[in-house]
């Protein structure tokens, strides 16, 4: 498969953040009010049923386990719908993928500029996101800093799935496939919202071949203000996942745009 990217794709880049300014006001509201209703619910409401977790070789309160769990799930779910039912829309109703063929830009660069956009709405509901969390108390700073680049990282990773899934289906309503079959599994068994001890071995196992599992690892372990060896395998898993997938993206995107 031939690849052909430059920096061009940047202008595809600028054209999403133009029309996401345009809505700012609404697009800020979900990362502001979702940890913020989590942590009320889970936090107040649940936590006092469950007590201390014991995670590695500490015991964290419940609201402290899950915050850096539900930035995980944001990066994830901010770059995934972008680049499914977002870009999706784009090249299939509103055709903006069949305008911008017409200009230099090519395919590849194209689908990489969708790609980065949603990793640039990952990294910033991220940063929306962890002001929120800040207010309770619940981030370790300057190291939970770091969680910025990771949630680009993750986001170059969940868009590339998006993105292949966008050149896979046919209908908008096909994308329920792989958010239940996908998405779901990963939001409710990669660690979220209870110990990966708590399961069987070999559901542990399944759940570390799962991205969001490592990605919860590292944004957990940088919001409590630690480097470990979970931060160096998670970023090692992410890098290595979003090489292969990227590739595979662009394949399938190329196929259903040239035609």
């Amino acid at each position: 498969m031939k690849v052909d990217i430059s920096w061009r794709f940047i202008r595809v880049w600028q054209r999403n953040l133009t029309v996401y300014r345009a809505s700012w006001k609404i697009n800020f509201l979900p990362p502001f009010l979702e940890p913020l209703f989590y942590l009320i619910a889970f936090g107040v409401g649940f936590s006092g049923l469950i007590g201390p977790i014991n995670y590695e070789t500490r015991q964290v309160s419940y609201i402290s386990f899950i915050a850096p769990a539900l930035v995980a799930i944001n990066i994830m779910n901010n770059a995934f719908f972008e680049n499914t039912y977002g870009s999706f829309v784009r090249m299939y109703y509103q055709k903006t993928f069949e305008a911008m063929m017409s200009t230099p830009l090519n395919a590849d660069e194209i689908i990489i500029g969708e790609i980065v956009w949603g990793a640039t709405k990952s990294l910033i509901g991220t940063a929306i996101m962890l002001v929120v969390i800040s207010f309770f108390g619940l981030v370790s700073y300057p190291a939970a800093l770091l969680i910025l680049p990771v949630a680009f990282l993750g986001g170059i990773a969940f868009g590339a799935v998006g993105m292949y899934f966008t050149g896979l289906v046919k209908t908008i309503d096909l994308f329920n496939l792989p958010v239940f079959l996908f998405v779901t599994p990963m939001f409710l068994f990669s660690g979220t919202f209870f110990p990966l001890s708590g399961l069987p071995v070999w559901a542990q196992q399944v759940a570390l071949a799962l991205p969001l599992t490592h990605l919860v690892n590292v944004v957990r372990a940088l919001n409590y203000g630690t480097f470990n060896g979970d931060v160096v395998a998670g970023l090692s898993y992410l890098t290595v996942f979003s090489l292969i997938i990227l590739p595979l993206a662009l394949f399938k995107m190329q196929r259903r745009l040239i035609k």
